[in-house]
Parts: C-alpha cells; structure tokens; sequence
C-alpha cells in the first residue's frame, strides 16, 4: 500500500514527487518515456512573452517557486543542471525599442525589463540595433535534471519503465488497484500522453508539435540566449540549440524536413557564421484550447487526479501548480478556478 502512484516523469511529475518526498508520503512512478517535450525542450525559463512584452500567466507568482524549488532539487539530488542565463531581445526597428521602454515602466513588468539597453558586441550575429535584456531568467538541462531524478527514484525503488495499463486499473472508493501495487491516490501527469488516457481524455487539450536542431558554430562564442523569430540557446563546447516551431496539426514525436528548412531560414537572418547541424528533435507540449492548466480532480472518481497543460511554460508552471495539487488533495485547499478542470464538464 502506498499513498500515491504517479504516472508520468516530466516535469509535473517530478515536481508533484517531490512535493510527496517533503512531505513523507510513499508512493510509486510508472514512466516509460513515450512523451519527449520536457526533455527536448529548450529548458528556458523566462518570465515575459517576448513576442508582445507582456507576462506570462502569473509568471510573478510562479517564479519564485520555481526558482526556489529548483535550487533544492540541485541540493538533493547533489547535482546542477540549472544555469543563470541572460536572455536578450533583438529589436527589429526603433519602434520595438519603444515599446520595450514602456513595457519597462508597467508596475509588472519592471522587475524583468532592464531599462538600460545592450550594444551587440558579438560580430557574427546579425543586429541592426540594440538588444533588450531580460532578467531572472536562464536555462533548466531538463534531460540532466530528469536522468537525475529517475536514478534516485530507481535506487528508491519507486520506478517502474512500463507502459501504464489503464484497463487494469480497479478503483474503489477508498483505494485503487494497479496489478499487485494499492494506492490511496493516482496523479497523472502525461502531458500530451493523457489524450490516451480514457479517464481525462475528454479535456479540450489541443497539443503543439515543436522542433528544435542543436547546431556546431565554432567562433560564435556567445553566452547569452539570444531571442529573434527563434531562440537562439548556448549548450557549451561550441554547440547551439535553435528554435522552436509550433505547429497544431501534426501529433507526432518525428522531426520533419519542413520544420528544419523552417528554423534554417529564421537562423540565417540572424547568424553571420558558418554552423552545421549535429541533431535535430521533436516533442508535443501539451497546450490546452484556454491556455492554461489541466489540475484537478476527476468528476467521477475521487482519488483520481491530473497536473497537465503546461504549454510551453512548464518550467516556472509545474512546481506552482504541482504544490496547489498537493495541497488540494492533503490539505482540502481549493484550486485556482482558472486552471481548476471543473471548468470543463465531461460530455
């Protein structure tokens, strides 16, 4: 008998384990790592919508959490795959600039905005004017963090790799049965994998194919997250990871020419350098027709309940929102409404 079974080991399920760790409740993880966002992803951690200069979904509530949860995991896990990167804006045109100043000036807005603005110093990068900095931002080695995680959680004894079966799943009204492992709550946190999921795959989750190519540019030598029409993410030892693209249509995990030819064509406009592309991913955010989370419980059954819907923000969203989860089921804490599924009634 354990307290929880978690299924899935992305972010918001290592997140949620943790919360479970703190606290001192037993439980097990399935993970058989059919979902690739967490890991493919860029790992930017980035409070402001660069595209609008506006915040995101309550990225000031979330990123202290964040911040602060993340730091703890390093100290447990006796690990770093957090690094403090500056992330810059390219402005297309002056307009932009002044756009960036007033943005700057919002009461929101002003602890990630700086206001003095920065000269390109790098001579291989395209930048017709200056570049905005923005603050309290860097980037998360998701892979790192979540091999991590799953070494612990396998010396623990409290991983299992295959695929879940939702078929032999026997809930009663205190306990669920997965084969020979009661539990007194299951936590799904699948990411896009929950369309599979027949207890919550009646949520309006729409799902956004993105792709990355990782690139070799020797000489580029530049230390910042730059941002234009793509993200621009220094790894180290000369490589780069570029992108990403979002397409709704397309629901698999396979990279595409179309997609490469698409991050080539908006890297141009800003690399003046040769480069070659050494890798080339893909992966499905689960994004959600309202754009917020999926966190809640189900209608029917009592100690079922789901983390999801992060989108592209998963990183400064999942342990917030992981922590409001816990605290709605331990504690009987209401959910924010806005991310709480009971706005979505089941059909």
């Amino acid at each position: 008998m354990v307290d929880f079974i978690v299924v899935g080991l992305g972010l918001a399920g290592t997140a949620f384990c943790e919360n479970l760790r703190k606290n001192d409740k037993t439980f097990i993880v399935f993970n058989d790592r059919s979902q690739t966002s967490s890991r493919v992803a860029g790992g930017l951690y980035n409070p402001v919508i660069l595209k609008r200069f506006t915040l995101s979904w309550r990225a000031d509530e979330q990123l202290p959490v964040a911040t602060k949860f993340y730091t703890e995991l390093e100290q447990f896990l006796n690990v770093s795959f957090d690094e403090k990167l500056n992330v810059l804006r390219k402005f297309a045109s002056i307009e932009e600039q002044n756009l960036w100043f007033e943005a700057a000036d919002k009461d929101k807005l002003k602890a990630y905005l700086d206001t003095k603005l920065v000269n390109n110093e790098n001579a291989l990068l395209k930048i017709p004017f200056q570049f905005g900095k923005v603050l309290e931002t860097g980037r998360l080695n998701t892979k790192f963090l979540f091999d991590s995680y799953e070494s612990w959680l396998r010396k623990e004894n409290r991983l299992l790799t295959g695929t879940f079966n939702y078929d032999e799943l026997d809930i009663e009204q205190d306990v669920v049965t997965y084969k020979d492992i009661k539990a007194k709550n299951v936590v799904f946190t699948e990411g896009y994998g929950m369309m599979q999921n027949p207890f919550f795959n009646y949520l309006p989750m729409q799902g956004s194919k993105g792709e990355y190519i990782v690139i070799r540019a020797k000489g580029l030598n530049e230390s910042n997250i730059i941002k234009s029409s793509i993200f621009l993410i220094p790894l180290g030892n000369d490589l780069y990871k570029v992108g990403a693209t979002y397409h709704r249509k397309d629901k698999d995990n396979v990279v595409t020419k179309e997609a490469k030819n698409e991050l080539i064509t908006k890297l141009e406009t800003l690399l003046g350098c040769p480069y070659e592309i050494v890798d080339h991913m893909a992966g499905i955010r689960p994004t959600v027709k309202d754009r917020r989370p999926l966190v809640g419980q189900h209608p029917k059954y009592n100690n079922l309940w789901l983390l999801n819907g992060f989108g592209s923000h998963g990183i400064t969203i999942a342990p917030w929102a992981a922590t409001s989860l816990y605290d709605r089921i331990e504690k009987e804490l209401p959910l924010l409404e806005e991310m709480d599924i009971a706005r979505f009634a089941p059909n």
